[in-house]
Protein backbone atom coordinates (compact mmCIF):
# COMPACT_ATOMS: atom_id res chain seq x y z
CA UNK A 1 0.00 0.00 0.00
CA UNK A 2 1.21 3.60 -1.06
CA UNK A 3 2.24 5.98 1.33
CA UNK A 4 0.26 9.12 2.03
CA UNK A 5 3.40 11.12 0.75
CA UNK A 6 3.09 8.45 -2.43
CA UNK A 7 -0.35 9.45 -3.04
CA UNK A 8 0.28 13.24 -2.11
CA UNK A 9 2.64 13.22 -5.17
CA UNK A 10 0.71 11.50 -7.65
CA UNK A 11 -1.81 13.56 -7.08
CA UNK A 12 0.33 16.71 -7.09
CA UNK A 13 1.53 14.85 -10.81
CA UNK A 14 -1.82 14.58 -12.10
CA UNK A 15 -3.06 18.41 -10.75
CA UNK A 16 0.30 19.31 -12.50
CA UNK A 17 -0.45 17.73 -15.94
CA UNK A 18 -4.51 18.68 -15.81
CA UNK A 19 -3.37 22.61 -15.34
CA UNK A 20 -0.65 22.10 -17.86
CA UNK A 21 -2.97 21.07 -20.21
CA UNK A 22 -5.55 23.91 -19.54
CA UNK A 23 -2.98 26.29 -19.99
CA UNK A 24 -1.86 24.75 -23.42
CA UNK A 25 -5.84 25.32 -24.22
CA UNK A 26 -6.34 28.67 -23.48
CA UNK A 27 -2.96 29.85 -24.80
CA UNK A 28 -3.63 28.01 -28.08
CA UNK A 29 -7.58 29.77 -27.99
CA UNK A 30 -5.60 32.86 -27.38
CA UNK A 31 -3.01 32.51 -30.55
CA UNK A 32 -5.93 31.56 -32.53
CA UNK A 33 -8.26 34.82 -32.05
CA UNK A 34 -4.80 36.77 -31.98
CA UNK A 35 -3.86 35.27 -35.51
CA UNK A 36 -7.44 35.95 -36.70
CA UNK A 37 -7.41 39.53 -35.59
CA UNK A 38 -3.69 40.20 -37.14
CA UNK A 39 -5.40 38.80 -40.13
CA UNK A 40 -8.62 41.08 -40.10
CA UNK A 41 -6.21 43.91 -39.66
CA UNK A 42 -3.77 43.17 -42.60
CA UNK A 43 -6.62 43.13 -44.72
CA UNK A 44 -8.16 46.76 -43.87
CA UNK A 45 -4.72 48.21 -44.10
CA UNK A 46 -4.37 46.84 -47.54
CA UNK A 47 -8.29 48.17 -48.58
CA UNK A 48 -6.96 51.55 -46.75
CA UNK A 49 -3.91 51.65 -49.28
CA UNK A 50 -5.66 50.43 -52.14
CA UNK A 51 -7.83 53.31 -51.88
CA UNK A 52 -4.80 55.93 -50.74
CA UNK A 53 -2.96 54.92 -53.70
CA UNK A 54 -6.17 55.61 -56.14
CA UNK A 55 -6.42 58.73 -54.46
CA UNK A 56 -3.11 60.21 -55.02
CA UNK A 57 -3.29 58.71 -58.55
CA UNK A 58 -6.88 60.31 -59.20
CA UNK A 59 -5.35 63.44 -57.71
CA UNK A 60 -1.77 63.41 -60.20
CA UNK A 61 -4.24 62.85 -63.45
CA UNK A 62 -6.30 66.18 -62.07
CA UNK A 63 -2.99 68.40 -61.51
CA UNK A 64 -1.45 66.99 -64.95
CA UNK A 65 -4.52 67.42 -66.89
CA UNK A 66 -5.43 71.28 -65.22
CA UNK A 67 -1.91 72.19 -66.55
CA UNK A 68 -2.09 70.48 -69.92
CA UNK A 69 -5.46 72.52 -70.56
CA UNK A 70 -3.48 75.80 -69.45
CA UNK A 71 -1.07 75.38 -71.53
Amino acid sequence: MATIEERVAYLEGQVSEHTQTLIDRRFGEFEDRLELRFDRLEDKMSRHFTWLVGIQVTTLVAIVGALLARS
